[in-house]
């Protein structure tokens, strides 16, 4: 008779375990969902502060009750509060072009927004310019329009900025509306890297602590090819791009090989190499004949989601502070 009374006295409690989660389920949801249904129109700006206050934050591992509420939450809803890119429902919105083929501005507009830095900081002697001849290349962005969110190469740069700044390499990103840059002067597509030479020889003119200048992509194939696994996490792979059409290509491909060798050693199959081009239909200089390291990088693809993109970003520190404090 008493085990049988025991029996039942632990179904209770299962019972009432299991109430209690979902109440605090429901909380959540109702808390997260009303948050960002109210959000302004900075919700880009206010996405990259959260990103970068909570996108790599992990739970404790010997924390029960979070496994269990993490647990019973993605039964019940497919979400996991330790990724915050899966509070979304998945909805792939993208589209695909090559560096060098021409593309409707006013259609890229519709795709893609331009964002303001949202911790715009002077820096009296930056030593790394960053700058998006495409600003307005997309991410997967996981139904993240809805609520004005449009991750793109902008926002990646705004998130290298930080956290380059955090470890003690002083950087700038150019904000101008290149895309509006475009419009105004009734240039195309195609002038972009005209458009975005521009910006970086002021800057280089205007700082001349400036030793370091990256150029972020976003390369238009698949999530199969842009997608790496490490330790478990899931990283949106780089391509450096280096043009041959100009004498001093070699400079810059020395620099592209002598980082992308430490990636392969710390972060193996991160980095998908080093694609040279020249030829018929492409640029072949990509604005590399203005300094010796200028460095073009394809982060990501299409399909990858913002925290794909932020766990490389991490890793871009990571490198770039150990090949620079070597160098210096």
């Amino acid at each position: 008779m008493a085990m049988m009374k025991l029996k039942k006295i632990s179904k209770k409690k299962k019972i009432k375990y299991t109430f209690l989660l979902l109440i605090v389920y429901l909380v959540f949801a109702y808390t997260f969902y009303y948050s960002f249904k109210n959000v302004s129109n900075t919700t880009n700006q206010e996405f990259i502060k959260f990103l970068l206050n909570n996108g790599n934050a992990n739970f404790r591992e010997d924390d029960r009750l979070s496994k269990i509420l993490n647990k019973t939450i993605n039964y019940f809803l497919k979400i996991d509060i330790t990724r915050p890119d899966t509070l979304f429902n998945e909805n792939i919105i993208g589209y695909k072009n090559d560096a060098d083929l021409e593309v409707d501005l006013e259609k890229l507009k519709q795709i893609s927004y331009y964002i303001s830095d949202p911790n715009k900081i002077d820096t009296d002697k930056p030593i790394i310019y960053i700058y998006n001849t495409h600003q307005l290349e997309n991410y997967n962005n996981d139904n993240l329009s809805i609520y004005g969110i449009t991750p793109n190469v902008l926002m990646a740069s705004y998130l290298l900025k930080e956290k380059l700044n955090e470890i003690g390499l002083p950087s700038i990103v150019e904000d101008t509306n290149i895309t509006e840059f475009l419009s105004l002067n009734h240039w195309s597509f195609a002038d972009s890297y005209k458009a975005s030479r521009i910006f970086m020889l002021d800057k280089k003119n205007t700082y001349s602590s400036l030793k370091y200048y990256i150029d972020i992509h976003r390369d238009s194939v698949g999530k199969n090819v842009t997608t790496v696994k490490i330790n478990n996490k899931n990283y949106a792979r780089i391509l450096f791009v280096i043009g041959l059409e100009h004498k001093g290509y070699y400079d810059n491909l020395e620099l592209a090989t002598n980082i992308n060798k430490l990636f392969d050693k710390y972060y193996p199959g991160l980095s998908r190499g080093i694609y040279k081009k020249e030829g018929a239909n492409v640029n072949g200089i990509y604005n590399q004949d203005i300094s010796k390291n200028v460095m073009l990088i394809e982060l990501g693809g299409v399909d990858n989601n913002i925290l794909e993109v932020l766990n490389t970003i991490n890793a871009i520190s990571d490198i770039l502070s150990m090949y620079i404090n070597e160098k210096e």
